[in-house]
């Protein structure tokens, strides 16, 4: 027993060294794990700062503001800056070169609102137009209250109490958590972290199997006294300690990474520490092992390293699908999510991130399956190993 774990770690101290001269799986740890935390972030927070800075400017595009001086006169007044609109605005919004929402007023606004009728009032946007979509409900407040306005004015002249326009008093109350609405903004980061350890462990998984069987490195191995399993353990030990690294890198990445916020209301909000940091390595270590697995199981069957990098697009598309069900499931978290990897994964990180946790049972169910996975990959390629005569 001791000889075959002595072979254990020999051939993982060889395949970690071939794993670290390998360029492409260095800048694999670079890019996605040490970088990403911090250019995801920047991202993030760019984004919502460039929301938050033209809110503060407080401009308004109108078309035909000279047909409503009333309504110039309350825009002013609640200090915003009234300006006229492109004549091709319309043209322009479609093709994404104006970013703001155009109210447009027709000719007969003034004489209309005299007779105590409602004059018809347009907010032109295109809903393909993230940037003045985003703008159009900040608008429709702005002119409610021109509207509101009007009523009370209305009332009061005809010695009508004002109360009678609300008749109940509405007052909201939000039992989200500050850290869960800001998963509204960061909750795509689970997803970021599990596509970097799965592509940390793609190269080096495939390159230890099909790579060396391409060029001839893995025969002269196989001629080795020890076992099989004993070599396959100490390559896949190589390949899920590669991709463990990125897990940690990625995981810890994200604290440095909050220094590059621009925007103080994300930064207020995204709460990540050190114990957020722990949380997601114990969710992301076993399936870093589990996909390191079934990633050479994979190509294994392959004989060269492009057949094996065709072969595992079932496994990427896997990964990158399954935490999707969270997006388009409005009925929330089911039992069986913890049941399927990947979304087993971005479920557990995703309530990390809103400051929830989760407890030891919650954990066992995926580390139970990312187990079984990991065994079952480890024992196949031990098996392909076994039979046949490699070629």
């Amino acid at each position: 027993m001791k000889k075959q774990l002595d072979a254990v770690g020999t051939v993982l101290r060889k395949e970690l060294t071939d794993a670290l001269r390998d360029r492409r799986t260095l800048l694999a740890v670079l890019v996605s794990s040490v970088l990403m935390g911090p250019l995801i972030l920047v991202a993030i927070s760019g984004l919502v700062a460039s929301l938050e800075s033209r809110a503060e400017q407080r401009e308004v595009y109108v078309s035909g503001m000279a047909n409503a001086p009333t309504l110039r006169n309350f825009l002013e007044r609640q200090t915003y800056t009234v300006k006229e609109a492109p004549a091709d605005y319309e043209a322009q919004l479609r093709k994404s070169r104006f970013s703001d929402p155009v109210v447009v007023v027709q000719p007969d606004f003034e004489s209309t609102l005299a007779r105590g009728e409602s004059p018809v009032v347009e907010i032109v946007s295109d809903s393909a137009n993230q940037r003045s979509e985003a703008s159009t409900g900040r608008i429709e407040r702005l002119l409610g209250g021109f509207g509101r306005e009007r009523a009370v004015l209305n009332l009061a002249l005809r010695g009508v109490a004002v109360q009678l326009l609300e008749p109940i008093e509405v007052e909201e109350r939000d039992l989200a958590s500050t850290q869960t609405r800001a998963t509204r903004i960061t909750g795509m980061l689970p997803y970021f972290v599990m596509m970097a350890v799965l592509y940390g462990a793609l190269n080096a998984a495939l390159d230890t199997t099909a790579g060396e069987r391409e060029r001839g490195s893995l025969e002269p191995l196989l001629m080795n006294p020890a076992q099989r399993w004993a070599i396959v353990v100490g390559k896949w030990g190589a390949v899920a300690s590669v991709s463990m690294l990125i897990a940690v890198l990625s995981s810890f990445s994200f604290l440095p990474g909050q220094w590059v916020l621009q925007s103080d209301t994300l930064a207020a909000m995204f709460r990540y520490g050190l114990r957020e940091a722990l949380l997601f390595l114990v969710v992301l270590l076993p399936f870093a092992a589990a996909l390191s697995a079934l990633l050479m199981a994979v190509a294994i069957r392959c004989k060269t390293f492009k057949e094996a990098q065709a072969s595992a697009t079932i496994v990427l598309l896997a990964t990158s699908l399954l935490p999707l069900i969270n997006v388009f499931n409005l009925g929330g978290e089911a039992p069986w999510h913890l049941w399927v990897p990947a979304l087993a994964q971005n479920t557990l990180m995703t309530r990390v991130l809103k400051g929830e946790g989760f407890g030891v049972a919650e954990i066992v169910i995926p580390l139970f399956v990312c187990a079984v996975l990991a065994a079952g990959g480890v024992w196949f390629v031990a098996r392909m190993l076994r039979h046949a005569a490699l070629k």
